[in-house]
């Protein structure tokens, strides 16, 4: 049996992104969190289109920042 090679940072990504886009609200905690996992190193493809998409959602005003 294969087993999948997720990255811990790529699971946390898809988490926040997905919570957020469907709450249409991101916090403070989340803010963090993406923070931190941008510190330790390189996105890949997928994990830098969703950064992507928050950013542009957030500049946008359909997803609002709460604390």
């Amino acid at each position: 049996m294969k087993s999948l090679n997720i990255s811990p940072a790529k699971s946390v990504l898809e988490e926040i992104f997905s919570k957020v886009m469907s709450s249409s609200v991101i916090t403070s905690d989340e803010c963090e969190q993406i923070r931190r996992v941008l510190l330790t190193g390189y996105l890949d493809d997928g994990e830098y289109a969703m950064m992507e998409t928050l950013v542009d959602h957030i500049s946008r005003g359909s997803v609002k920042f709460v604390k």
